[in-house]
């Protein structure tokens, strides 16, 4: 049922869209961009009252006819009303579980389950065009192709490795292998019910969006700054596993969500990668701070060296430690998005970092 948030009623001749996980980071990018497109928006959250996660919710209403519903992954009919009269449905909520006892039951089933609850209701609605879900580059990367001496390009083609996954618990092998059996399930039922599915593959996501709190991956991103060991650690893995860090703005993950909404030959999946860094590169050749207006400019490893006591050569050596030198690189192409017409409007460090750098400071992410 519907929470108390709710604007006033949808234009009947606006096209109506539904976003899953409306309090979530990319959620409330993407409500904020379908209303700005002149969609009447239904969300869901799992506690309409909650105004901690939520109050953006009441801000995004002022953009257009956004109606916010209760629903709960876990609960099958739940998502009914959410999206009956819906002419596209994009699944963006997900369990994320870094620390879960037993990730299998904790993330791995509800994910799945939580997928195919909410395209239950889409055949239930009778009326959604196409289903857009959002899942996630872990579910194409493979770390078993490491170590043959030679270069990958990955494309939707590549899944990871659910076997090696599972045995070998490299870290977020649970998020990994969610991603794959959720998408892999979604697909299946999209076939034996005739719903039209898109899955979109986006890499690490940054860059300001609505939600007053941020997800991992801006947490992780701002480490260079901030100098946060667990964020720091876990770029340096990315970096070990694949030679680059792959990033994506948040707007242009939405941009492309919509347009494979729309796009009526869109089919299967996409990965959703704007640019493709070295870490080395964020930490020697990225002036993260500084928009020309006065505010000084400082690179990471000087801002680290001010805030968190870490040396520039220290840090330098940590992101560029030998045994990563010759190491083949692992990357992904986002070439089959662009081959059918997607243009990406964020294509520069400094342009990216920038927002990412406000969104921190706003968010308390940043000490400064």
């Amino acid at each position: 049922m519907a929470g108390d948030m709710s604007s006033s009623a949808g234009d009947n001749n606006k096209k109506t869209a539904c976003v899953t996980g409306g309090s979530g980071y990319i959620g409330s990018a993407l409500i904020k961009l379908l209303l700005e497109e002149g969609y009447a928006v239904k969300t869901t959250v799992r506690n309409p009252d909650d105004m901690q996660k939520n109050s953006h919710l009441k801000g995004l209403q002022q953009l257009g006819p956004l109606t916010v519903f209760r629903a709960d992954m876990d609960e099958e009919d739940s998502f009914d009303d959410a999206v009956a009269g819906c002419d596209y449905v994009f699944l963006v909520a997900a369990p994320l579980n870094f620390s879960a006892q037993d990730p299998e039951k904790e993330q791995i089933e509800p994910a799945v389950r939580g997928t195919l609850n909410a395209m239950r209701s889409c055949v239930k609605a009778g009326t959604v065009r196409r289903v857009i879900l959002t899942s996630s580059v872990a579910a194409v990367i493979r770390p078993d192709l490491q170590g043959d001496g030679h270069g990958h390009v990955l494309d939707e083609d590549s899944w990871s490795d659910v076997e090696y996954l599972r045995a070998n618990k490299p870290p977020t092998w649970a998020h990994c292998v969610s991603k794959v059996l959720l998408e892999k399930e979604a697909c299946r039922f999209a076939e034996e019910h005739g719903i039209s599915l898109v899955t979109v593959c986006p890499v690490i996501v940054v860059g300001a969006a609505p939600a007053p709190k941020a997800r991992s991956s801006i947490v992780d991103c701002l480490s260079l700054l901030s100098g946060d060991e667990a964020g720091l650690a876990m770029l340096k893995g990315i970096q070990k596993s694949s030679g680059e860090v792959q990033l994506v703005h948040v707007d242009d993950l939405c941009r492309a969500e919509l347009f494979l909404a729309e796009a009526a030959a869109a089919n299967g999946r996409y990965i959703c990668s704007s640019l493709n860094p070295a870490l080395v590169e964020l930490a020697r050749e990225n002036k993260f701070v500084g928009n020309g207006n006065g505010r000084p400019q400082f690179r990471a490893v000087d801002i680290l060296y001010m805030f968190a006591g870490v040396s520039s050569s220290d840090f330098l050596h940590f992101i560029c430690s030998d045994d990563d030198e010759e190491r083949p690189r692992v990357s992904v192409s986002s070439e089959k998005l662009v081959r059918e017409g997607f243009q990406y409007r964020h294509n520069t460090l400094d342009e990216i970092y920038d927002n990412v750098v406000e969104y921190g400071k706003a968010l308390g992410i940043l000490p400064y």
